[in-house]
């Protein structure tokens, strides 16, 4: 899943499936409807991303404490290592400022057409394409500075 989910992206899914029928009557057509429940798993993937968080620390301090332990030799650690590349691109899009990052995230993580976007957004379709184009320099310059520290 592109928002970052890996293997708990069944789970995400079927958990904002469940979300979407219970607030169904929510859903005004305000925007499209996939544009619509593309959010609820969005906002599913943060919920999973902020436990994950939450859990990989753990494994993480524990295999430092202890580097003989199961932890550190199990698959967790390398998992969390792996992660490292995705994580990269999640903190380059939080020092993004809310705008650009919004219009990142829907063009690119929820896959949405331009006009879905606008229509997401509320913004001029040409607001939409300048922000697009400034925010993705702007994603591709923290990238950079991100690898040359890190090498």
């Amino acid at each position: 899943m592109l928002l970052g989910a890996g293997s708990d992206s069944e789970d995400v899914t079927q958990e904002a499936f469940v979300k979407a029928y219970r607030k169904l009557s929510r859903y005004r057509g305000e925007s499209s409807f996939r544009s619509w429940l593309l959010a609820i798993v969005a906002n599913e993937t943060r919920n999973l991303h902020r436990s994950r968080g939450r859990r990989d620390g753990l494994v993480l301090r524990a295999a430092v404490a202890d580097p003989t332990s199961e932890i550190a030799e199990d698959g967790a650690v390398g998992a969390v290592l792996a992660g490292e590349r995705r994580e990269a691109l999640v903190g380059a899009l939080r020092q993004l400022p809310v705008r650009d990052r919004e219009v990142i995230v829907c063009r690119y993580f929820l896959d949405l057409t331009e006009e879905e976007t606008v229509a997401a957004l509320g913004w001029p379709r040409g607001t939409v394409k300048s922000r697009t184009s400034r925010a993705l320099a702007k994603l591709r310059g923290l990238l950079d500075r991100e690898e040359v520290r890190h090498g």
